[in-house]
């Protein structure tokens, strides 16, 4: 812990430095490979929907002896053929299953087997019907408010930074959570439900937060930087990264902790359900998140104003005066660990 800390000094102040703009056509690079992959393995392996966003049935049955997968699904799939059931454990007494949309009389053969196939009351199974109709408005209304959300953003990003760079830079850093997450929850089979479009949405807010607090730093590092000779404006920006990644850090590992043991108690203690459709979403969304800020919007900034000609002009006057003195173009004290 003590060496951890250390190095956070040093990067703080200057003495060793992680090239997050030195190399960042690389990780922008490395992040265009995985943003391609993620959008492409939806289109081969497609999205585990839940049943809110599809519709279909749902069964719930309480104080059962038995919650092994196998026995529900055949019970169900023995009534009625091509239902597709899909049983989930929502507690070590309990389970949930879910299956394509079935008529009343289906339902009520189901009930009836599940009730028989337990050994339970006929009050502790339990149906609901969801229709896609109103899967369809979730999914809308999903959409609306994610637009909604990005577009607020957008605006207040550049207000308060007072440059739209900054605010382009940050949002594509957005998109890029949204758009890797998806993939990671198709290329896995996570199950898309409200409550995980809900913890999704909680990320977002996450990933600006953290955004902030770094391109926070690097605008103080690079206030008037036109006067400045001991650093190129990259390399302010570089550093500003470098003085609030421990931080990131620390933050991405503070949230994620809690997050780790809710779903842990959430999948092995209390069984599949809300609570681990939401911390499922969280635990995957915030790790990406933090990933995003240091190697996607922090360098892409960066490069957005690599054209400026107040920058090239005080990168040349930087680096002339670094020659003049006999120095070699690099920053001072400054070295790269990776």
């Amino acid at each position: 812990m003590k060496r951890f800390f250390a190095w956070g000094n040093r990067l703080h102040n200057g003495e060793s430095s992680i090239p997050f703009v030195g190399k960042a056509k690389l990780w922008l690079l490395i992040t265009g490979a995985l943003v391609l992959l993620s959008l492409l393995v939806p289109l081969i392996a497609g999205f585990n929907f839940g049943i809110a966003f599809k519709g279909g049935s749902q069964f719930q049955i309480d104080h059962v002896s038995d919650t092994a997968t196998a026995k529900g699904e055949d019970i169900v799939a023995g009534v009625v053929d091509g239902s597709e059931p899909r049983l989930t454990p929502t507690s070590d007494t309990a389970v949930r299953i879910e299956t394509n949309q079935l008529s009343d009389d289906q339902m009520q053969e189901v009930r009836d087997a599940l009730v028989s196939g337990y050994d339970v009351k006929a009050e502790d199974v339990t149906s609901t019907f969801v229709g896609p109709e109103w899967g369809q408005d979730v999914t809308e209304k999903m959409i609306r408010a994610l637009v909604i959300f990005v577009g607020i953003a957008m605006i207040v990003m550049a207000l308060y930074f007072r440059t739209w760079k900054m605010s382009l830079a940050a949002i594509v850093g957005l998109f890029v959570v949204m758009i890797v997450t998806t993939g990671i929850y198709s290329a896995t089979g996570f199950e898309i439900t409200p409550e995980a479009v809900i913890g999704f949405l909680t990320v977002l807010s996450f990933s600006l937060y953290d955004t902030v607090v770094v391109f926070d730093k690097i605008r103080e590092n690079t206030t008037r930087f036109k006067d400045k000779r001991n650093l190129k404006f990259s390399e302010l920006v570089n550093l500003g990264v470098n003085q609030t990644t421990v931080r990131s850090i620390n933050t991405s590992v503070v949230s994620v902790l809690p997050i780790a043991s809710i779903l842990f108690i959430g999948v092995f203690l209390l069984g599949a359900g809300t609570l681990v459709d939401i911390s499922l979403s969280l635990f995957i969304g915030t790790i990406v998140a933090a990933v995003s800020t240091l190697f996607v919007a922090s360098p892409l900034y960066a490069l957005l104003r690599s054209n400026e000609p107040a920058v090239k002009e005080q990168e040349e006057a930087v680096r002339e005066l670094r020659l003049k003195n006999g120095a070699e173009d690099v920053p001072p004290v400054i070295h790269s660990e990776v």
